[in-house]
């Protein structure tokens, strides 16, 4: 037995395996209300007395909160302490959606920003989400970012930060994996089912079910052993489901 393999264990996966129930009646009425009565600045102004504590209120208020500012938003949302947005009323959340505590989504009043059924956020994450899909199931490391804009630099005889912002879409596809500390840069799609090693700096998209790491990240390997052409039948069974 290798030194990588001793004391190694593999469980079954637990939060990734259950079903999302649905919110109880009094919450989504709760929102309704919130929604009626409240302005969206003013929704935002009452997230921050509900934004830090860890119990039952705070965490049910920040999801109703969530629900009542959000485009759409679906079940079992889960929003950590300390977590931070702009422009929620943009956002489409799907159901099951974990965000972790400290993480921070900054939208845009004129943008997208989807967050697929299942997704898992991690604690710390940044998402420069003005035009940002993220599918199904895509996990999302603790700490990992994503770059949607850069300013374009020119011209050159004004600071950086007064140049125009050029923002480019990015798409993290079904069941993606993104490792700790990774970074996504501008215009990057990252396929179905790839996974992304931590700390990985990724300028160019990623094939489905490849696994890059690295800066920049390059590719390492396919998933299954036996190559591209399995993972070209796996993901289009994957696209049919």
């Amino acid at each position: 037995m290798s030194s990588e393999e001793r004391g190694t264990r593999i469980v079954p996966a637990i939060r990734g395996r259950q079903e999302t129930q649905p919110d109880p009646d009094f919450e989504i009425g709760l929102s309704e209300s919130l929604k009626a009565s409240y302005s969206p600045a003013a929704l935002v102004e009452l997230y921050a007395r509900f934004a830090i504590g860890d119990g039952p209120l705070d965490t049910m208020m920040r999801r109703c909160i969530w629900r009542a500012v959000a485009r759409r938003c679906g079940h079992g949302l889960q929003v950590g302490s300390g977590v931070g947005f702009k422009h929620l009323e943009t956002f489409e959340i799907g159901d099951g959606v974990f965000i972790g505590a400290q993480a921070y989504v900054q939208g845009r009043f004129d943008g997208t920003t989807i967050i697929g059924d299942r997704v898992w956020i991690g604690p710390q994450a940044y998402m420069d989400a003005r035009d940002l899909v993220l599918e199904e199931y895509v996990g999302w490391g603790p700490g990992a970012k994503v770059l949607g804009s850069e300013h374009t630099g020119t011209p050159i005889d004004v600071p950086i930060v007064h140049t125009d912002l050029r923002i480019k879409p990015i798409r993290i596809g079904a069941w993606a994996d993104i490792g700790t500390n990774a970074t996504i840069l501008p215009g990057v799609t990252v396929g179905r089912g790839a996974i992304v090693g931590a700390g990985a700096m990724v300028t160019h998209d990623v094939e489905p079910f490849a696994i890059v790491a690295g800066v920049p990240a390059r590719f390492l390997r396919w998933r299954d052993a036996a190559g591209k052409q399995s993972v070209r039948v796996v993901a289009e069974k994957a696209s049919q489901v």
